[in-house]
């Protein structure tokens, strides 16, 4: 099968890699054509993906009328959640309207509050042929082919199916799962919850304050999801549970990073400008607190993140905030 990747970060790069692992022909594109130059020269992508070899079925290409045309069947959406609509509005021109496209961007649309499938389902003639791959599953390690298990979610189960396979290798297991919402939510949820994970772990905080971060950002994507519609099955699997510990604990998780520079003294702009890769994360607070708010969803761990990230409180403060709210009930909704 031909398939085509939009945006040729570390994510959209190890997906393109496992595509082609898979035994697809995979078209990568890249907006930058000195970098696809030298993605096309050195059979590598030393800018975001140092170390790994391009396989040999994997085309770099600046020219999305090409990727788009390459992919007869199957597109990746791998651009960073604020590109996603001009992106793939562009790439819409090229469309046949018969792909299945596939969002790989965790996060919501800024101004709008929109899911990810939900701006593609606007922005593409592919509405009722789109998907959503979730979970658990940092970059580099897809790309040193490491096992990993993910899930993909579409309304269609056929849809679903479709994606499932193609992706499929033994060591790249992925389940199926008719939940968009709620893997949609988990997937960008998360990342707020893991500068909060990192906030507590650089100001030396312990292992009983992470534990505590995890569980009660789970409490918090489990109610915003519900809120809208989704399987609370969803939240204990690979799309909420496990993208969130992965996301809150993982050395290579670029948000928790984040929060560990925070806890230590660093400003948020300092580590924003030396950052090559971009955090959804930090973005996205903002955009998922304005969504709790709206849909009256109580989400504290969020609410602090908001005002530590874009209100310059202290972040010793923020957990000191957390933790002398109202005593409630555990489960109380």
């Amino acid at each position: 099968m031909e398939a085509a990747v939009i945006g040729a970060g570390s994510w959209g790069t190890a997906l393109a890699i496992q595509l082609a692992r898979a035994g697809h022909a995979v078209t990568l594109w890249a907006r930058n054509v000195e970098h696809v130059r030298e993605m096309q020269e050195t059979r590598e992508n030393k800018r975001y993906l140092p170390g790994v070899k391009l396989p040999p079925p994997l085309n770099p290409t600046a020219d999305l009328e090409q990727a788009v045309r390459a992919g007869k069947r199957l597109l990746i959406c791998a651009v960073p959640s604020h590109a996603v609509r001009e992106t793939m509005s562009l790439a819409a021109a090229y469309m046949r309207g018969e792909e299945v496209v596939v969002s790989a961007t965790k996060g919501l649309e800024e101004g709008t509050s929109k899911r990810m499938s939900e701006v593609l389902a606007e922005c593409t003639p592919c509405a009722d042929r789109i998907a959503v791959l979730a979970g658990p599953s940092f970059a580099k390690e897809v790309a040193a082919e490491m096992p990993t298990v993910v899930t993909v979610a579409a309304a269609d189960g056929k849809v679903a199916d479709f994606v499932q396979h193609a992706f499929a290798t033994p060591m790249f297991r992925v389940y199926a799962l008719e939940d968009v919402v709620g893997a949609e939510i988990g997937g960008t949820v998360k990342n707020v919850i893991a500068i909060a994970a990192g906030v507590s772990d650089g100001l030396g905080l312990g292992h009983n304050t992470r534990a505590g971060i995890i569980t009660r950002g789970l409490a918090e994507v489990n109610r915003l999801a519900m809120k809208l519609g989704a399987d609370p099955l969803t939240v204990t699997g690979l799309a909420g549970l496990g993208d969130l510990v992965l996301t809150c604990t993982g050395e290579l998780s670029r948000n928790r990073s984040v929060g560990l520079r925070l806890g230590r003294g660093e400003t948020l702009s300092a580590i924003l400008a030396s950052m090559t890769q971009v955090a959804e994360g930090v973005r996205n607070t903002l955009t998922v607190d304005d969504l709790a708010r709206t849909h009256r969803v109580e989400m504290p761990i969020t609410a602090q993140m908001r005002c530590l990230l874009f209100e310059d409180k202290p972040p010793r403060a923020a957990m000191v905030d957390l933790m002398t709210r109202q005593l409630k009930h555990e489960f109380a909704s």
